[in-house]
């Protein structure tokens, strides 16, 4: 798996290699098929994954390790959207805001995950580059997929917030393509935000324990 890691072309000055683009090609295809609500979004997810734990397994364990991570929880996305397919008609997910309980309990936990990963990555400096950028970026990855497998719209503004620190963190460490691609991920974003808000206005809510039927 050494070809991953070696350059694949030149552009404006940055040299690309082949695991940065790879994954950051399916990575758009993820967000794409997400937008319209497919269930191959999570395993196109598994396998952008898979491709950049390849390339990172051996020499950087860390990196590989959150690898590990992300294709677990699209192994969990997977699921969630096979369970809830079809409920809004049309044989895909029904999406919808989240509740405010759902909020606070996601910002907590991407809070205190941020600490804790952070750190972990500052105990073992072979783990991160940049520990604290390093672990929200991280962190934030996994609640906007947490959010993205139960159909909540904050799912697009989750990676909004993450791509804010990804795009200035990989052109720093050298993944230049994955700050070139981050530009098309913000366009999608935003298109898929729209769509998902449009769409959340038509799907049922779901109703808070102890609120008035």
């Amino acid at each position: 798996m050494n070809w991953l890691n070696s350059e694949a072309f030149t552009l404006l000055g940055q040299h690309i290699i082949w695991s940065d683009m790879t994954g950051n090609i399916l990575g758009l295809i993820t967000l794409a098929l997400g937008w319209r609500r497919s269930l191959w979004t999570w395993p196109v997810q598994f396998l952008s994954g898979l491709v950049l734990f390849a390339a990172f397994y051996g020499h950087l364990t860390g990196s590989a390790g959150k690898q590990a991570v992300v294709m677990a929880v699209a192994l969990y996305g997977w699921w969630q959207w096979r369970r809830g397919a079809g409920e809004d008609g049309d044989g895909r997910i029904t999406v919808r805001f989240a509740t405010w309980p759902e909020r606070t309990a996601m910002l907590a936990a991407a809070g205190a995950g941020t600490v804790a990963v952070a750190l972990l990555f500052k105990a073992y400096p072979n783990l991160s580059w940049d520990p604290w950028p390093d672990a929200y970026i991280f962190v934030g990855t996994i609640v906007a997929m947490y959010a993205q497998a139960k159909g909540m719209v904050e799912f697009w503004i989750a990676w909004l917030l993450v791509d804010l620190v990804g795009v200035p963190l990989n052109f720093t460490n050298g993944y230049a393509f994955s700050g070139f691609v981050y530009v098309i991920y913000g366009a999608l974003v935003l298109w898929g935000l729209r769509d998902w808000w449009l769409r959340s206005r038509t799907s049922p809510q779901p109703v808070l324990e102890g609120a008035p039927a």
